[in-house]
């Protein structure tokens, strides 16, 4: 007889925000935020700049994530398994890079390009701790956002900490994470991702 177990409320909810809330996800808005402000509030290039950085920081790293979990090469596309990580992130890293070199050539804003650098450097450090632990990239995602979005716009989106918090208890009850290692990417992503945007915008 088979039996089809219903997924809980809590647990459709947690997969909802996984996806809603998902790095892809926030790395297509945070660029736009980002080139907002560092253009003065014009639309036309604030799409521009934003676009470019959402297409090598999120699309097309998206996209292998997909292409990779449909060919079977990991077990989906947020990659749950620790050491199947190593190979798309350091493709990601490629795609990112190629993004960078394209900002500088083209000029852009030095707030989008801090954006990128720090965007960068994160990946880096999510790729030395993958070697031997799995790191929330949700999470750290989400933190290095508010991190970034209040040094541009004031203490009030501190607010925004509260998505950081839900994203972090989503991971955690779709059993892709431990509380440690969501607790460790929240952190992570403000203490390297704002640090560095910081320190070049």
């Amino acid at each position: 007889m088979d039996v089809t177990v219903v997924p809980s409320l809590p647990l459709r909810l947690a997969r909802v925000v996984t996806e809603v809330l998902s790095p892809a996800v926030i790395v297509v808005a945070l660029p736009l935020a980002v080139a907002w402000q560092a253009t003065g509030y014009e639309l036309a290039p604030t799409l521009g700049w934003g676009m470019l950085v959402a297409l090598f920081y999120s699309v097309i790293p998206m996209v292998i994530m997909v292409r990779g979990a449909r060919r079977g090469r990991w077990d989906g596309h947020w990659v749950r398994e620790r050491e199947r990580r190593m190979v798309p992130f350091l493709l990601c890293l490629v795609s990112t890079t190629v993004g960078l070199v394209i900002m500088l050539v083209g000029g852009a804003p030095q707030a989008v390009i801090a954006l990128s650098w720090s965007m960068i450097a994160t990946l880096v450090v999510v790729l030395a701790i993958t070697r031997w632990w799995k790191v929330s990239v949700h999470a750290t995602v989400a933190g290095g956002a508010v991190a970034t979005v209040v040094l541009l716009y004031g203490p009030w989106y501190l607010l925004l900490i509260l998505g950081v918090v839900l994203v972090a208890w989503s991971r955690v009850m779709v059993e892709d994470h431990t509380v440690a290692q969501v607790v460790a990417g929240a952190l992570l992503g403000p203490v390297v991702g704002g640090a560095v945007f910081l320190a070049l915008r």
